[in-house]
């Protein structure tokens, strides 16, 4: 049983920023707008809270480990709102192609981080101390299977998580503003001549979307390293192949991206996983398997597509 608890719990460390960036990128492709600018946004989102918690870590200051990351989490979502932003206006009122506006910010954001660090302190790497680990959450960590799965070795990110997703299906299907956002990503004018404002809830979209994708990549590094190096290893295209495949949908978007997260602990962590360690296959081998594994699914998935109908087209009032 204790490569079972590994396994589940090494899956959540990877699920988890994958399920939360990826429900990001649903609500900005849901209101018309395609954000392929998430893995830029992660960066930017990870550098400055993981920086955060370096200067409060190097000060000194007692600040309980559990309410410096919630506040680094606040400062990641704030940031991604603000690079979304970009994105945003030059999609919306500068009418720009939209992969384009995105690909610039992911050639952006890495070289600004590598380029700030340095000028803070004099290397790349930004380091700071993992003391947010939850050992075993009071009374729910004792009980039999499923505490040692879900309330032992945890993050308080991975239920921050699980929260997302809750949230994000309430407010997609069972709100007004959820309902207003989804009609601008399939008919646009058809909402607009009902009084929708198509442009701000376009907005909403995409800076929902870049709050999720900024916290998405504190979520990624705390969980799996020690030190912020200007990358989150492609996790941004990773969650809009877990958005292809979840269907721009919530439950499906949570089977997604459990399977890569799967995949992705299959490819970091084998070697505590004695069948898999003792097979003999090399390393690269199975560091390929996330990737091998969203061509495939794609291959087969793709083809049957549900994209919003407007995905990617830049709206224009005065058409009809």
């Amino acid at each position: 049983m204790n490569t079972v608890y590994f396994l589940v719990q090494q899956t959540m460390f990877f699920s988890i920023p994958l399920l939360i960036v990826a429900l990001g990128g649903m609500f900005s492709e849901r209101s018309g707008v395609v954000n392929i600018a998430l893995e830029g946004i992660m960066i930017m989102g990870a550098f400055s809270s993981i920086l955060f918690i370096n200067i409060v870590q190097s000060s000194g200051a007692a600040l309980p480990p559990q309410l410096l990351l919630l506040l680094a989490v606040l400062i990641a979502a704030a940031v991604g709102v603000l690079v979304s932003m970009a994105h945003a206006y030059a999609s919306i009122n500068m009418k720009a192609d939209q992969v384009i506006s995105g690909t610039a910010i992911n050639m952006f954001a890495p070289a600004f981080a590598i380029f700030a660090a340095r000028m803070i302190r004099s290397v790349q790497q930004i380091p700071f101390s993992n003391t947010f680990r939850i050992t075993k959450v009071p009374v729910l960590g004792d009980i039999p299977v499923l505490g040692p799965l879900l309330f032992q070795n945890t993050y308080i990110t991975t239920y921050l998580g699980f929260a997302v997703l809750a949230v994000s299906a309430v407010v997609l299907y069972k709100t007004r503003f959820g309902l207003r956002l989804r009609a601008c990503g399939e008919h646009p004018q058809a909402a607009d001549s009902v009084g929708v404002n198509v442009y701000r809830m376009r907005y909403a979209g995409v800076a929902i979307s870049g709050a999720l994708a900024g916290v998405g990549g504190l979520v990624f590094v705390v969980p799996t390293s020690t030190n912020f190096n200007a990358t989150v290893a492609g996790y941004g295209f990773l969650a809009l192949a877990v958005l292809i495949f979840g269907q721009w949908r919530p439950s499906r978007i949570l089977f997604a991206a459990f399977f890569f997260g799967l995949m992705k602990t299959v490819a970091s962590a084998y070697s505590g996983i004695p069948f898999l360690a003792n097979l003999g296959i090399p390393n690269d081998v199975y560091k390929m398997v996330p990737y091998v594994a969203t061509l495939i699914v794609l291959a087969f998935t793709s083809k049957n597509s549900m994209a919003p109908r407007a995905e990617g087209i830049p709206y224009d009032k005065g058409s009809r």
